[in-house]
């Protein structure tokens, strides 16, 4: 959510943002918004009069009574009581515009980055950087569902019949190679310096209207019936939200955690043979780290939390890649984003694998996050980081370290983590 000052004081500038990332269907947001506010401002000072009025009336009414005129005290007292009458209703009303003026100012999008490529969706993303040179083996790498099954590492069959579409069984070492890589992500950000942490996995309605827009809500997030709970798409729902209305201490910033959930997410609409399989699901463990800091430090931890994206992946031998997202493909709250996509040797193309954001204050402004200052207090900044989604990561890594035989190598850094095991070989008949 933008400041309402700036929108006050730019609203052609509001309005380019709009345009920027198609969504002209929102310019007439703009106009709403400067009229309840304008509509507030004149409640508040009416209000204000009021009480300047109220009090100089007190102060009458004592003098009257002290001289004895009751008559003329009790017609002020009249006046008081019908000043405090309408004062009543006009912060009632201030209150109604004010939850209106939140409602709209919620739907208008963040300011986007000077440096963000402007485009209407994600095929418009710019490359900027690669790590680690592509390569096709010279065998072909099968469906990764193929060579899951080969491993004896999956049952999506099963999992249709116990929950449905879009779930799985992992087994075996491979179930084993998922904790590995969450495991070895949870101790390389740990020695990156971020706490780590465990959250709650279902969050409450005031968390996910300030973590998120409204439509990505919709098309996310389960609800639990009968309850204020949503099951959580990211942790970076409820770690975010562990900061709801406070002021934090300037001193203790910025704070950076990393932590460790499931995930659960709609994922509404068909896909093709490459999205199927473990690629898009309703359930999955992420490794995410998030920094909550001060504005003028976000910019570097945005460079920052992507790069050690790509130094995971590059250290387990991944080839990727990163892509600047444009405006059409910024969710509402974003200021700049960036993708990490690895290389899939089989479709001779990178995929997205992790996702780093800025946010700027925009989701500190909907939760009510501050830092103390000298001043007072000021929004604080927040980010967040894909540091690795064992699902499309496997999807990754078992077609880069596929050997003809069909079974898989285990890197180094990920030995430890796996009994010392070298490698998994295919299941024998």
């Amino acid at each position: 959510m933008i400041d309402i000052a700036f929108l006050r004081n730019n609203p052609d500038a509001v309005r380019e943002n709009i345009k920027k990332k198609y969504q002209e269907k929102k310019l007439p947001l703009v106009d709403e918004a400067i009229a309840l506010d304008e509509k507030k401002r004149a409640l508040q000072t009416e209000g204000d009069n009021l009480r300047a009025a109220r009090n100089a009336l007190s102060r009458r009414i004592g003098q009257l009574m002290k001289e004895k005129k009751l008559e003329e005290a009790e017609s002020v007292k009249a006046e008081v009581n019908a000043d405090a009458e309408r004062l009543a209703q006009i912060e009632k009303e201030t209150q109604e515009v004010q939850d209106k003026l939140t409602g709209v100012m919620m739907r208008i999008p963040n300011i986007i980055s000077a440096d963000t490529p402007i485009g209407k969706d994600d095929s418009e993303n710019v490359e900027r950087t690669r790590y680690l040179e592509p390569r096709v083996p010279d065998f072909e790498v099968p469906y990764h569902l193929d060579i899951l099954e080969k491993l004896d590492g999956i049952d999506i069959d099963s999992a249709r019949r116990t929950s449905g579409q879009g779930f799985y069984y992992l087994t075996g070492d491979i179930a084993r190679l998922h904790s590995a890589v969450i495991s070895y992500a949870r101790d390389f950000m740990i020695d990156k310096g971020f706490t780590y942490c465990i959250p709650p996995f279902m969050i409450r309605s005031s968390v996910v209207s300030g973590v998120m827009s409204f439509e990505e809500m919709e098309g996310m997030m389960y609800k639990i019936e009968g309850e204020d709970l949503y099951l959580i798409g990211t942790s970076e729902h409820s770690m975010i939200g562990r900061f709801m209305g406070a002021t934090l201490d300037e001193s203790k910033l910025p704070l950076t955690l990393t932590s460790y959930s499931p995930c659960f997410r709609k994922e509404k609409g068909a896909h093709g043979i490459e999205e199927r399989g473990i690629y898009r699901i309703h359930q999955f463990e992420k490794q995410e780290m998030i920094v909550v800091c001060k504005p003028e430090d976000s910019e570097a931890w945005y460079d920052k939390m992507w790069n050690y994206t790509v130094e995971l992946f590059v250290s387990m031998g991944i080839p990727v890649r990163t892509l600047e997202c444009c405006s059409g493909d910024l969710a509402d709250l974003k200021y700049r984003s960036v993708d990490v996509e690895a290389w899939s040797p089989r479709q001779k193309k990178y995929f997205e694998v992790g996702s780093c954001s800025n946010l700027t204050d925009a989701q500190a402004r909907r939760l009510g996050i501050r830092y103390k200052t000298e001043k007072g207090s000021a929004f604080a900044h927040t980010l967040n980081n894909t540091v690795v989604a064992p699902p499309r990561m496997l999807i990754a890594f078992l077609e880069n370290h596929l050997r003809a035989d069909g079974s898989v190598e285990i890197p180094e850094v990920l030995r430890p983590y796996m009994g010392g095991k070298s490698e998994i070989s295919v299941k024998k008949a």
